[in-house]
């Protein structure tokens, strides 16, 4: 399997490892198929910007990979803008990932969007967006 520069590079230098104490948005999501589980922290300022973005993940390369770039994608940005990454988003700023890794970049989209699901709950605003859910039991 062949993986991009930018791959290896997120893999190995992994960006935003670790977790935020009293994070505004905690998302957990995992595909017990392949074993990969990712847990998202996003800390967010009072004008709705994620001003931090962490995360731990469990799996493969390509999981932490994914993981890493999504929370470089987010970071600085509002949580609308966040919503709408996609794993193609994803992937395409990791230069590819092979067929049969594009699950993990589906994964870090909804770990994502469910990390803002969580804040949303917690702050009384209505979840008004689907998070896809890729796992299988």
């Amino acid at each position: 399997m062949k993986y991009s520069e930018k791959v290896m590079d997120h893999f190995t230098n992994p960006r935003n490892v670790g977790e935020i104490e009293n994070a505004d948005g905690v998302g957990v999501v995992g595909n017990a198929k392949c074993g990969d589980i990712m847990k998202m922290y996003l800390k967010i300022d009072e004008n709705d910007v994620i001003v931090d973005c962490k995360f731990k993940t469990f799996g493969c390369g390509a999981a932490i990979a994914t993981s890493s770039m999504a929370t470089e994608l987010v970071k600085g940005h509002t949580v609308a803008e966040a919503l709408k990454l996609t794993n193609s988003a994803v992937v395409e700023a990791l230069e590819g990932l092979p067929p049969v890794k594009v699950h993990c970049s589906v994964l870090a989209e909804e770990a994502i969007k469910t990390a803002v699901a969580d804040y949303y709950n917690k702050i009384g605003r209505e979840v008004d967006f689907e998070i896809e859910k890729s796992h299988e039991e």
